[in-house]
């Protein structure tokens, strides 16, 4: 779905869901989002993290990011995963 251009910084762009069926420290994921501006994860509860705006957003400078989050858990070695998300930039008439 396309997030407005003049879309507030602290908009949830999406909810993201991570697990691991590791116990203990090997179970523990974090995560990482790539490029990390104009956007940033929180974590809302244990696997589950909002992509949030931390910039505002101007579709004449970039009309569509390509995010990349990386999850990574706590064993040794520990064991990767990454998923690509495309965020379409919409336009608001500036004028």
């Amino acid at each position: 779905v396309p997030v407005p251009e003049d879309a507030p910084v602290g908009t949830v762009v999406a909810l993201l869901s991570v697990s691991d069926r590791d116990a203990g420290a090997n179970g523990r994921v974090r995560c990482a989002v790539r490029p990390s501006a104009p956007f940033g994860l929180v974590a809302t509860f244990a696997g589950s993290y909002s992509l949030v705006l931390r910039e505002a957003l101007d579709r004449e400078r970039v009309s569509e990011y390509e995010v990349e989050v990386r999850a990574e858990d706590g064993g040794s070695p520990p064991l990767r995963a990454s998923r690509g998300l495309r965020v379409p930039v919409s336009d608001v008439n500036d004028n």
